[in-house]
């Protein structure tokens, strides 16, 4: 047994699907369910029962989980307590940051830093959401923020710090003059989601939610940017949803044609929290910044 077999294991019981958790690991289905499999054959026990529609853990699958969680609990400490021996007196932290960080936000960051910065030096890292979260799970960043919810690993803790307002991205002669806008108006218009690099849970959730509500239309962009959202957008063929907030970085990938009006029956909020490790929190490298972050985030900021 190696320990990417756990690894495997691991993902597949958090996400009770295959083809999910194979993207997780950026690997195909077929190489993940072999793996799994030679796992069961070690062990001498079946781990899940599989269907067409449906996977679920068996008892022994349920008893190997908290083994599995606290033996790569361990190894992935393995590098940051090595680390914490020889600590210079002033140490480099990497802290994740998603696109489109409202400038509230980043103020208040500015100010964490400044607080501990006789200790730490916090770098910025850039990425999606999912990205930087399994950064920090594996310790290559030491702390992430993170459009909420951002995966359900529970060595992980997280704190929310900001809650902001969407609004409707629609095209500006159509709606010219308007002030706000209800979801019934954009059903002819196609539905054009987030940029694939920063989709994360929230906005695949926010589909879903659209769709329930009655907008079917979507329109697949790929790898598209918020530039080429814009265009579409701008051109009359789709709408999106972003931040409300004037002051939203967001904000700066918006063409002539295109405005962002408040919804008058539907109120989505995003959530942003700020992700780390448990055991690196607890008596751990970052307690002192965990501390202080407490302290400057007692609310959540709005907008």
């Amino acid at each position: 047994m190696e320990l990417l077999h756990l690894r495997y294991f691991l993902a597949v019981a958090q996400e009770l699907n295959f083809s999910t958790a194979a993207r997780k690991l950026h690997m195909a289905a077929s190489p993940l369910s072999r793996r799994i499999k030679d796992l069961e054959n070690e062990v001498g026990h079946r781990l899940f029962d599989r269907d067409t529609h449906h996977v679920r853990l068996t008892a022994a699958g349920n008893a190997l989980l908290p083994i599995a969680r606290g033996v790569l609990e361990q190894v992935d400490s393995i590098r940051w307590r090595l680390d914490e021996t020889a600590r210079p007196q002033r140490t480099t932290l990497l802290l994740g940051m998603p696109t489109g960080v409202h400038p509230d936000l980043r103020e208040r960051m500015d100010a964490l830093a400044e607080r501990v910065s006789d200790r730490f030096e916090i770098k910025r890292w850039p990425g999606g959401t999912d990205r930087l979260v399994d950064a920090v799970c594996d310790g290559r960043l030491a702390l992430t923020l993170a459009r909420l919810p951002a995966g359900g690993d529970p060595a992980l803790e997280q704190m929310p710090v900001m809650s902001e307002r969407l609004g409707a991205v629609v095209p500006r002669d159509r709606f010219a003059g308007r002030e706000s806008v209800a979801l019934a108006e954009l059903a002819e218009l196609a539905y054009a989601g987030s940029p694939t690099a920063v989709t994360n849970a929230y906005f695949r959730g926010l589909d879903q939610q659209l769709a329930e509500l009655g907008i079917k239309k979507r329109i697949e962009l790929g790898s598209a940017t918020f530039e080429g959202i814009s265009e579409i957008v701008s051109s009359g063929l789709a709408f999106s949803i972003s931040m409300l907030d004037s002051r939203s970085p967001v904000q700066n990938y918006r063409l002539d044609n295109v405005t962002v009006l408040p919804f008058s029956d539907f109120h989505p909020r995003m959530e942003t929290g700020l992700i780390w490790r448990k055991d690196r929190a607890n008596g751990g490298d970052l307690q002192e910044i965990v501390a202080a972050a407490r302290e400057l985030f007692t609310e959540p900021l709005h907008s």
